[in-house]
């Protein structure tokens, strides 16, 4: 992990909202590909929404699964976890694409997702993605 990312992780769990906020450039991009409606520009956006994040989970807690530096680009597998303050558990795996230039993370692409709370197997799944339930151990002529 590089080590931006490691002083990511740990003013995360520190809830150094300050520290989180110096890794982060003051023109940061952030964008969310699944959700376009998310996008925003700037480190005060970015402040904001971790403020709300660490005053909503009292318990916040971020782990790295794995990481990969390619270049400027940091891909980092998260775990994120906690209860929120409405006693609601909390909890977000996913992938972003950090672009890291002289310490500060400039831009990031983000593909999280909120765990699912009642499982769904797999047929549904795919019923509600395509519309048609797959059959289960079925072969096609190949």
């Amino acid at each position: 992990m590089t080590e931006v990312i490691d002083r990511l992780v740990t003013a995360m769990n520190a809830h150094d909202l300050d520290a989180v906020t110096a890794l982060i450039h003051e023109n940061y991009r952030s964008v969310q590909p699944a959700h376009p409606g998310r996008a925003f520009v700037g480190r005060a956006q970015m402040r904001a929404n971790w403020e709300a994040m660490f005053a909503g989970i009292p318990d916040f807690h971020a782990a790295v699964a794995r990481s990969v530096q390619d270049g400027d680009t940091t891909w980092i597998e998260w775990h994120w976890s906690g209860t929120r303050s409405d006693g609601q558990p909390f909890e977000v795996c996913g992938v972003t694409l950090f672009e890291i230039v002289d310490g500060q993370v400039v831009a990031g692409r983000l593909y999280l997702e909120d765990v699912e709370q009642q499982v769904v197997g797999i047929e549904d799944a795919v019923e509600a993605l395509s519309g048609r339930r797959p059959m289960a151990g079925s072969k096609t002529g190949s």
